[in-house]
C-alpha cells in the first residue's frame, strides 16, 4: 500500500489525542541559508528508530526541537523518492528539525496507532505532540515549505495554549468547560481539527450522538485519518455499541454463568468501557483473547486496539492494556 498524493496528514500523538494543532501563523519562518551556518553532524539530525526507541527517539527529542517522522517501506516506490529529498531539506535547516525514520513492515505498531493507510506518511512532532503531516512523495519545494511552517510554529501559541487548557480540562471530566473552550477555537480558527475533534468527543461523553456525527462529518476528506478525528470517532463508534448493551448486571451474569460466553464478555467490556471502567474491560477482553484468539476474527483484540485508539496512546490505561496485550502476543 503505497501514496503518492499530496494530501495533508494532521496527527495528533500523545498527551490523551489532544495534541495542538491549528492554523498557519501569519509568517512563517524564513527559509534556511546554505552553508552560512556551521555545518551539523547529519547523524545527530537523521536516524532510523524502532517501537521500543520511539518515544526517546521522537517524543522526548521533540522537546527540543521538532521532529519529522517518515513512516516508509522497502517496497514503496514513492517512499524511495520523497526519503532523498527529506534528508536533503532537513540537512539545510542545520539542526531547527530532525529526521526520524520507521520501516513500517519491520515496526507497524506506531503507524497503526496512528490510523497511517498509505505511504510515505510524514508526521510532525513537537512538544511531545504529533501536530501536522502530510502523505506521498511531495517536491522539494513543498517539503521545504512545510518545514518552514513547523518551524515558525503551525498554531499561534494562544491556540496551542487553549486546545491544550481544553484537552485538561476534558481529561479532568469538566466536559462543559472543555467544550467552551474548543468552540471558542474553531471561532478564531474553523480548520482547527483539534479542536473539531475535541468538541466531537465533547458531544460524545454528554451523549449527544447526533452531534458529534455532525461534527466528524465537517472534517475533510484527506483529514479523516488524522489520529484526533479517529479518536474521536472511535469514542463515537463505542458509545453507539453500548446504546444496545443493556445493563452492566445482566451481562455480568451471564459472564459467570458461561465463562466461555465470548460475546457477552465482549458486550460487557464495552459497556464497561462506557462506564470508564478502562482495566477492567482491558481485563475481559484479553480473557476472551487468551481464551480463543481467533473468536470472531480476532474481535477481542480488535476492539482492545479500538479502546486505544479512543483512550489516546499515552493514557496509562492503553500503556497498561498494551503491555498486557504484548505479553500474551509474544509469550
Amino acid at each position: 500500500m503505497s501514496g503518492n498524493g499530496s494530501a495533508k496528514f494532521g496527527a495528533t500523538f500523545g498527551g490523551s489525542y489532544g495534541a495542538s494543532y491549528g492554523s498557519p501563523a501569519p509568517q512563517a519562518a524564513a527559509a534556511p541559508q546554505p552553508a552560512a551556518e556551521a555545518a551539523v553532524d547529519s547523524g545527530d539530525l537523521i536516524k532510523d528508530t524502532t517501537t521500543r526507541d520511539f518515544v526517546k527517539d521522537v517524543l522526548e527529542e521533540s522537546k527540543k526541537q521538532p521532529v519529522l517522522v517518515d513512516f516508509w517501506a522497502t517496497w514503496c516506490g514513492p517512499c524511495k523518492q520523497l526519503t532523498p529529498v527529506l534528508e536533503k531539506v532537513v540537512r539545510a535547516f542545520k539542526g531547527k528539525v530532525k529526521l526520524v525514520k520507521m520501516d513500517i513492515d519491520k515496526h507497524p505498531e506506531i503507524a497503526g496507532q496512528l490510523g497511517i493507510q498509505s505511504i510515505p506518511a510524514i508526521v510532525a512532532f513537537d512538544k511531545g505532540q504529533g501536530i501536522d503531516g502530510f502523505m506521498g512523495a511531495l517536491p522539494e519545494g513543498q517539503v521545504t515549505a512545510f518545514i518552514e511552517k513547523l518551524v515558525g510554529g503551525k498554531a499561534g501559541p494562544d491556540m496551542a495554549e487553549a486546545v491544550a487548557a481544553a484537552d485538561a480540562a476534558f481529561a479532568e471530566g469538566d466536559v462543559a468547560g472543555a467544550a467552551d473552550i474548543y468552540a471558542q477555537v474553531l471561532g478564531a480558527e474553523p480548520d482547527n481539527i483539534a479542536a473539531l475533534a475535541g468538541l466531537a468527543r465533547c458531544a460524545v461523553a454528554t451523549g449527544d450522538l447526533e452531534q458529534a456525527r455532525g461534527l466528524i462529518r465537517e472534517v475533510p476528506a484527506n483529514k479523516q485519518n488524522d489520529p484526533a478525528v479517529a479518536a474521536a470517532r472511535a469514542a463515537l463508534e463505542l458509545a453507539e455499541k453500548t446504546a444496545d448493551l443493556g445493563p452492566i448486571t445482566e451481562l455480568e451474569e451471564k459472564v459467570a454463568a458461561n465463562p466461555a460466553d465470548h460475546r457477552a464478555r465482549f458486550d460487557l467490556a464495552v459497556a464497561l468501557n462506557a462506564k470508564d471502567k478502562r482495566e477492567e474491560a482491558t481485563d475481559h477482553l484479553l480473557e476472551i483473547f487468551k481464551r480463543d484468539r481467533t473468536w470472531d476474527e480476532d474481535g477481542a483484540r480488535r476492539q482492545l486496539v479500538q479502546f486505544f485508539e479512543a483512550w489516546g496512546p499515552m493514557d496509562e490505561a492503553t500503556l497498561a492494556g498494551r503491555r498486557k496485550l504484548s505479553s500474551l502476543l509474544f509469550r
